[in-house]
Formats: structure tokens, C-alpha cells, sequence
């Protein structure tokens, strides 16, 4: 975040959790980060942060539609849906971008729900308690057009959307793609865009946050990989993997665009852990993401 703020900020680091807070919310032992009534500037990043957003679970899920059943999974068959922000010396990528748009929350601040899909929050004031509008980002992408995934893709539209071609011909095909509405990302189609050609993507050019090209679930599913100077490095799945044990027990979701296509990203993703020591992190698992700290707290 680099425009001036009239306000006292404290920084709090736990491990390679750091939390930013106004005055109101500072404590005693939190570091003042400003002078007394002084605009400053916050201290220019030297590497990515990383914030996870709370946007809603998904509830009533047939674990048949997976390649499972019920009693081999160890926890809930919910899943959790993130938006991640991901700040860096030289911009900001949105990644994923919600399962319900801002538009249709109730204007009373209630849960909004859609089907399967709840939310307590919208994307947008979440992305404003780190100090964010959607004309402040730079760059997004999606791992995929599915719903759960695309909400809010119209909202972004004057920032440059990253995607492979595969998908964007898929979206954009005279039928319309499978799982999605697109009426949330019709605006896209004249968005200022990288298209990738179904590959991997360097997002800033330093190997601190890399796409890749992970087809299957689509025709041009991406993950997200982070290296983040303390957390270290870390893959975002996207829809790679939901639950645990797609992974462990070698189980394709029956809708997949391509089971095989998904099996061999997987196998490729598999090698790039462990060429890497990248910790995966399976979006949509809830026993993950219940541990992990949400916005506005950050890994970096």
C-alpha cells in the first residue's frame, strides 16, 4: 500500500503472521509505525504479502460428485471459499474473486446466501479494511470461471485480467460455459488482458508469484504459486484438489472438463512440491483454512 495514510498504524508480528491495525486497535507491545499526527508513508514492501478473504462456505455437498463417498471423508463435506489479495513491490493480484456478488447482499448487513452458497461479508469492504478499492488493484485472475470463483469478476474489469487462452475461449464460447453465470464476467471481455497460452505465467517477473497452468477442472484451471520470504513458498490449488482426499486416495471430480488432464496437472504439481518444498494449501478444505488467520492479517 503505497499512498500516504493521515493515521497511526501498528504492526504486529507473530511469526510469519503480521497483523495492521489503526490506533483504535493498537495494544500495548504493538510498534509504532508513525509519527503523532505525521502523514507517512507506510515502508515500501520488499517481498509479497499475502491476504486470505473470508467469502462464504459452501454447504450440502455430494461427495459422489468428487469420486467419493461420504464415510472417507474425515471431516465436513462443506467447503470453504477464499479470495486472496496479494500485495507486492510492484502492484496487487486479486486471486479468485468470491461465490456471490457485493450487489446481492442484503442491505441490512445479514448473511447472503444463493443455493449452496453463503457469505457473511462482501468482497468489496474486506478489501477496504486493508486499504483497497478495485481501482487500486493492479493485475486479477481466477483459477477458473466457475462460479464459486468469478462473482465479482465485472467489479475488476479496469484492472488486467490474467488467464489462459483455453479458458478464455471457454467463457467466451457461443455456449455458455458449464457451472458459471456468466453475467458476472460478461464485462470482462473487453477487460485489458494478459492471455496466456496455456502455460505458466511469472505474474511480476521474479518468481515471487507464478501461475500455473494446471488444465483440467477447465480447459484453463490455474494454481497459484507464492514465494513469500517467511512463510515460505506456498501453492494455492485452486480447484486442483477440494478435499484432502481427492488427493491422498487419487479421486477426480466425474465433472471435470478432463479427468485425465486433471490427473496429469496433478502429477506435474506433485513434482513441483517437492522440486520446490512448497506447502499446498486446498482452497476449498475447511479444516485448513479454520486455522489460518483471515484478512486483515498477512503471510509474508
Amino acid at each position: 500500500m503505497w499512498n500516504l495514510k493521515p493515521m497511526k498504524r501498528c504492526v504486529y508480528g507473530i511469526g510469519s503472521l503480521a497483523v495492521t491495525g489503526s490506533l483504535a486497535a493498537c495494544s500495548p507491545g504493538a510498534t509504532d509505525t508513525n509519527e503523532e499526527s505525521e502523514p507517512v508513508a507506510e515502508a515500501a514492501l520488499t517481498s509479497p504479502r499475502l491476504y486470505v478473504i473470508d467469502c462464504g462456505i459452501i454447504t450440502d455437498m455430494d461427495p459422489e460428485n468428487f469420486g467419493l463417498r461420504a464415510e472417507e471423508i474425515a471431516g465436513t463435506t462443506d467447503f470453504f471459499t477464499p479470495c486472496y489479495l496479494v500485495e507486492h513491490p510492484d502492484g496487487t493480484l486479486l486471486w479468485d474473486l468470491g461465490q456471490i456478488p457485493d450487489a446481492d447482499f442484503p442491505e441490512d448487513g445479514s448473511t447472503a446466501s444463493a443455493g449452496v452458497f453463503m457469505a457473511d461479508a462482501p468482497l468489496l469492504p474486506q478489501l477496504a479494511e486493508v486499504g483497497y478499492a478495485p481501482a487500486d488493484i493492479t493485475f486479477f485472475a481466477m483459477s477458473h470461471y466457475h462460479t464459486d470463483h468469478s462473482a465479482n469478476a465485472n467489479t475488476f474489469a479496469g484492472a488486467t485480467w490474467i488467464v489462459q487462452r483455453a479458458e478464455r475461449d471457454a467463457m467466451f464460447a457461443e455456449q455458455a460455459a458449464g457451472l458459471s453465470d456468466r453475467d458476472n464476467y460478461d464485462q470482462l471481455e473487453n477487460s485489458e488482458t494478459i492471455v496466456v497460452e496455456n502455460t505458466d505465467h511469472d505474474v511480476f517477473g521474479d518468481g515471487s508469484v507464478v501461475i500455473k497452468f494446471t488444465p483440467g477442472h477447465t480447459p484453463g484451471h490455474q494454481a497459484l504459486f507464492l514465494d513469500l520470504a517467511n512463510r515460505g513458498p506456498l501453492l494455492l490449488s485452486g480447484d486442483l484438489y477440494h478435499y484432502v482426499e481427492e488427493r491422498t486416495l487419487d479421486r477426480v471430480p466425474g465433472f471435470d472438463f478432463d479427468q485425465e488432464m486433471t490427473r496429469a496437472s496433478r502429477r506435474e504439481i506433485e513434482d513441483f512440491l517437492v522440486e520446490t518444498g512448497a506447502e499446498l494449501w486446498i482452497q476449498h478444505d475447511m479444516a485448513l483454512n479454520a486455522m489460518l488467520d483471515m484478512s486483515p492479517a498477512y503471510y509474508d
